[in-house]
């Protein structure tokens, strides 16, 4: 069954309930077809109301990216000045990674509608429906020291925390090293992966995953309770093409900021938005755990922690939780 006629008939009967039997009737398919077909309309980000005894109705439909929009609203010089738009795909940073190998330049940005493997830090996976989120990868070439990777990680979280603080006016902290948190949920994911010869970045792959417009019905029942979106938590739909635009902008102005300036303004940012300062925190490492209270973020971009007899510590690479 042709999608296109199903929905231009929904088209037809804007808000109003559309019976099994009479899509049924009007396409020449049987009833059980029609389900198949709003089944796999929902999977593609449409919404439906179904009443047994009414039919069904077309709530939304998905907002796709057009990238003439994108580029009238983006205020930028290298960031996202060369973009790709895919559908579906494995994961945005695969093909940053193919792009940068072949020679992309600074800048490249890739975005997806949805991923079907997207992942996180520690190889963990990450939920990316369609038409919900912002997924996205890009290619960044820096001229700095391998070691000086981790600062570019806490920069991109810098900049995502600031942008959508100001687009949302939501409250929206940094725990490290990147994690941007609503009310203790996390709402974001970032990571950066590069490649390196000679002690120096060839290329990193930034990728960031923002869970904006996902719904409960979304979510695994046993991430209720770590994560949530723009849209649970603000109360609305939110523009994605805004929001990326708006990204892009401020993550730019301190990427440029941090080649001019180094990394200390970003640590003085970094420290303003961060919720993990001051509050006692168990930091998980390979050489086992470590308990004590956050004191602030050193220019390496490790995180400096008071143990309970007063000595300091810096902890380069850790999963921070709470104190058991």
């Amino acid at each position: 069954m042709n999608h296109e006629l199903l929905l231009k008939l929904f088209e037809a009967n804007k808000g109003e309930y559309v019976s099994g039997e009479s899509i049924s009737h009007a396409l020449g398919v049987s009833r059980t077809a029609v389900w198949k077909q709003i089944r796999k309309l929902e999977a593609a980000g449409y919404r439906f109301e179904a009443s047994r005894r009414l039919g069904y109705r077309l709530l939304s439909i998905p907002d796709s990216y057009d990238s003439a929009e994108l580029f009238n609203v983006m205020n930028t010089k290298v960031f996202g000045r060369r973009l790709e738009l895919h559908d579906t795909v494995e994961s945005t940073q695969n093909l940053a990674r193919a792009a940068a190998e072949a020679g992309a330049a600074e800048g490249s940005l890739f975005i997806a509608e949805q991923q079907l493997s997207g992942r996180g830090r520690m190889g963990r996976g990450w939920i990316s429906p369609k038409s919900k989120g912002i997924w996205m990868s890009m290619v960044l070439r820096p001229s700095v020291p391998i070691h000086f990777a981790p600062q570019l990680t806490l920069l991109t979280a810098v900049a995502l925390c600031r942008s959508l603080s100001r687009v949302t006016s939501l409250e929206i902290g940094i725990k490290w090293p990147n994690d941007l948190l609503i009310g203790g949920k996390k709402i974001s994911g970032i990571l950066l992966e590069s490649a390196a010869e000679d002690e120096r970045l060839r290329y990193v792959i930034a990728g960031v995953g923002i869970s904006v417009n996902l719904e409960e019905s979304d979510y695994p029942e046993e991430l209720l309770e770590k994560a949530v979106s723009l849209r649970m938590a603000g109360g609305r739909k939110w523009d994605r093409t805004a929001i990326v635009a708006d990204f892009l902008g401020e993550w730019e102005r301190l990427y440029f900021l941090y080649q001019e300036q180094g990394f200390g303004p970003i640590v003085t940012l970094w420290e303003a938005l961060s919720v993990s300062l001051g509050k006692q925190a168990r930091l998980i490492t390979p050489q086992g755990d470590i308990i004590g209270v956050p004191v602030g973020l050193e220019e390496s971009g490790a995180i400096r922690i008071r143990l309970a007899d007063g000595t300091l510590k810096s902890v380069f690479s850790a999963e921070m939780g709470e104190p058991q």
